[in-house]
């Protein structure tokens, strides 16, 4: 099997996957039965967008901007929160569905934390192995 579909199989299928899934849930009328406390829709966004912003990172990983840290998170967290965005003017098209600013910012904080948080797990990991390596 050759690099090139290894990366698409590993790294970006699991992204594409995600994403549909989002699309297709965001299709469907609102789900009667959520967690019973204030806010948990938010809570929800917030985590699938953290996951979704950990995805973007590992697929981005795979093209030349690696090496540019910086770039690397940017784009990633820029990447889950355009489609947070939108999901969002999606679900104002969808019948019993809405659109809401306050979905939107949950879903760019768990980008931003989601792919901060895969980064400093990354780079620990990469210390931990080049000092091992010594």
């Amino acid at each position: 099997m050759s690099i090139r579909l290894k990366n698409f199989l590993y790294y970006w299928l699991p992204l594409i996957f995600y994403c549909l899934a989002i699309y297709i849930q965001s299709d469907f009328p609102s789900p009667e039965h959520l967690p019973s406390f204030e806010f948990s829709d938010k809570v929800l966004h917030f985590f699938a967008y953290a996951l979704m912003g950990v995805l973007f990172y590992r697929a981005y990983q795979t093209l030349q901007i690696k090496d540019n840290l910086g770039m690397l998170i940017l784009l990633s967290v820029v990447s889950a929160s355009l489609y947070g965005i939108s999901d969002e003017i999606h679900q104002y098209y969808v019948p019993f569905r809405n659109a809401d600013i306050l979905d939107v910012m949950a879903d760019i904080f768990g980008a931003v934390c989601g792919v901060y948080l895969y980064h400093l797990w990354m780079f620990s990991k990469y210390k931990r192995q080049m000092t091992e390596n010594r």
